[in-house]
């Protein structure tokens, strides 16, 4: 096994420290509101496009999990199509359990969402360090990553539930807000790309990757006990 050098070690340990940084954040964990933006959002009558397309942007900026979870996705694809193809599969899955969740009234207990949510940013580490092919399981990536979707979607869509959003204007504000919240997803995961390209032409990615997606593992667990403990105590 080849020995990782000590620059090497540096892309993953800032990953892992800024992990460390996030998990206090628990604001980001179970995708609320601040007060601030939850009285806004409750006091509006009607169409609102502008002020939900910035609350989505801001929810997927600020999602840890998602943002963890589509670092993982695009970790280990190289070319552009194939980013395109598998965040277009997270996309689909994500805006029809937003939208569909909220105007079917279909919610479900938002630790448990939240918790399987963890568990999927576990999944994509395994995957990416070859847990899964070690023990001869052939996953559906793209099945895999649609399915997830759907409840990263249905994670945002009981939130939102809870709050007295006005029924006038829903169907407008809800498309808005979905519309800011893959507006978001792109900014995510061009700097993500961008930052995975320039390290990818270093020495250091060879050995660093695998570190990465340890700390990357470290913060679905984290992002899952997080969330069944909140289960359990509430």
């Amino acid at each position: 096994m080849e020995r990782p050098n000590r620059k090497s070690l540096y892309p993953a340990l800032c990953l892992a420290f800024g992990l460390l940084l996030l998990i206090p954040a628990t604001q980001a964990f179970a995708h609320d509101l601040s007060e601030a933006n939850r009285a806004y959002v409750q006091g509006i009558e009607g169409p609102a496009p502008i002020p939900f397309l910035y609350l989505g942007a801001k929810h997927m900026v600020t999602g840890i999990d998602h943002i963890l979870f589509l670092i993982g996705v695009v970790f280990y694809l190289f070319r552009l199509r194939d980013v395109v193809i598998y965040v277009s599969m997270f996309t689909i899955g994500h805006s029809l359990t937003l939208l569909g969740g909220v105007l079917g009234g279909v919610g479900l207990n938002a630790s448990v969402v939240d918790a399987i949510i963890g568990i999927s940013v576990i999944y994509k580490a395994v995957e990416n360090l070859g847990g899964f092919a070690k023990i001869g399981l052939a996953i559906n990536t793209r099945l895999a990553v649609l399915i997830f979707g759907l409840f990263h979607g249905m994670g945002l869509a009981t939130k939102l539930m809870d709050l007295s959003v006005s029924p006038d204007g829903l169907l407008t504000n809800l498309i808005s807000f979905n519309i800011g919240v893959e507006i978001g997803q792109v900014i995510v995961l061009t700097a993500v790309v961008i930052l995975l390209n320039l390290w990818r032409e270093t020495a250091s990615f060879k050995s660093g990757a695998r570190l990465a997606n340890y700390a990357l593992l470290a913060g679905g667990i984290a992002l899952t006990l997080f969330h069944i403990n909140g289960y359990f105590s509430s």
